[in-house]
């Protein structure tokens, strides 16, 4: 790079630089324009707590608080495809019994005598649910069906696959160690701490990497007051969630999982041409097609995602509750892990969204959930609460978009 090219940039980067004070205000004058972020989350879950503690002085316990992390690591998983999707304006509704067929399919590998290896096992599972995505999105895109449809199709069929697959056992034990282990192991008190202040230093790191790109290259950057301050509040973070889960059982071993999950998929959503193409298809499916990109293989590229991600989330599902049956797959599962997506702030009508929302909105869930479930409320009064958080969530959405319409932004 020339000195009159770089003399140039950095006087760009400086021109472009904000003072924490406008980057604030240019914030809250997004938000008014209807761009809330995470905000609805994060005051939702202030509320929760405050109310649940109220009620009982065990919702905030370090004992909990390592149970939730538990409960919500299969709906996240799953939920984290289904952002993929639902950014495309696209639905899935057979996740819950795909989550079924590997779970189901990984059981019966796993049962002695003639049991091959978890390393096997697990891959075979998760490839099994990347071809039955495969089969829907193709299917989807060859005859230029409803993905609703589809999908609703397969939620009925894989749903008879399992009944097939399980017959007269009813209950198929899990016995392999390393899959128990997936949902049911807890990081030592030492290794907590390194894996916390490691994954505070690669964040700084990032972040500052960030900052120095954008300011060579003349582009708008975060104030370093800003930068600064959440780097320390990601560390406060940190280093409450590892003191607090150390004080029962340790940090469990899934809820890293579910954090290197959230980093691959939001680096691909964000910094990869095909994260771009999924929101461009979302954004407007036509306009993507005229700039050249190929519309169908990214829908079945998404629904393989989806289903992939599903298979996963059985997987975790079946190592914590040590087994799978014939009801593997029914119950909650399908509307909680599309319920999580949209929560957290994925918009149904697609374009919009993050992969984070998917752990925000599960974790909301599985808060709800779990403190209905020790004030010993009843299954209907848990999916009638859980059912107006997601109606709320959608009012959010809607009134949002409206804003920004309003204001130009959209």
């Amino acid at each position: 790079m020339s000195a009159e090219l770089k003399s140039e940039n950095a006087l760009l980067a400086s021109q472009s630089q904000q003072s924490a004070g406008e980057y604030i205000r240019a914030y809250l004058q997004r938000v008014r324009q209807g761009d809330i972020g995470a905000l609805p989350i994060i005051i939702g879950l202030v509320i929760i707590a405050i109310i649940f503690q109220s009620a009982n002085q065990n919702f905030l316990t370090p004992r909990n608080f390592v149970s939730l992390i538990l409960q919500m690591a299969g709906i996240t998983t799953i939920a984290y495809g289904v952002v993929f999707v639902l950014l495309l304006g696209e639905i899935d509704l057979s996740i819950g019994y795909v989550s079924a067929v590997a779970s189901v399919t990984i059981a019966l590998l796993l049962r002695p005598p003639a049991a091959i290896p978890w390393f096997v096992a697990i891959p075979l599972g998760i490839g099994l649910g990347v071809l039955i995505g495969l089969l829907h999105g193709s299917i989807i895109t060859l005859f230029q069906l409803p993905s609703f449809v589809v999908t609703l199709a397969g939620l009925l069929a894989w749903n008879g696959v399992v009944l097939i697959l399980i017959g007269g056992a009813g209950t198929v034990i899990i016995q392999d160690q390393v899959v128990l282990g997936i949902a049911n192991t807890f990081l030592p008190q030492q290794v907590g701490w390194i894996l916390g202040i490691g994954g505070v230093l690669l964040f700084a790191f990032s972040q500052y990497s960030t900052f120095q790109r954008r300011r060579s290259q003349g582009l708008p950057t975060k104030p370093v007051a800003i930068v600064i301050g959440q780097i320390v509040f990601l560390a406060v973070l940190v280093v409450a969630v590892v003191y607090i889960t150390n004080l029962d059982r340790g940090l469990p071993l899934i809820g890293v999982g579910l954090i290197v999950m959230l980093v691959i998929w939001t680096y691909v959503a964000e910094r990869t041409r095909f994260g771009r193409y999924v929101y461009a298809v979302g954004g407007n499916k036509e306009a993507a097609r005229r700039a050249g990109i190929n519309t169908e293989r990214i829908r079945i590229y998404v629904f393989m995602i989806s289903s992939g991600m599903a298979a996963l989330g059985g997987i975790i599902l079946a190592s914590r509750l040590r087994s799978v049956d014939t009801n593997a797959g029914g119950g909650s599962i399908l509307l909680n892990s599309i319920a999580a997506a949209v929560i957290g702030g994925t918009s149904l009508f697609g374009g919009s969204g993050k992969v984070s929302s998917a752990l925000l909105g599960a974790l909301i869930i599985a808060s709800v959930d779990n403190g209905m479930g020790l004030l010993g409320l009843s299954s209907g009064v848990k999916f009638v609460v859980t059912g107006l958080v997601l109606l709320a969530a959608v009012v959010v959405d809607a009134l949002a978009r409206r804003n920004q319409t309003k204001s130009g932004v959209r």
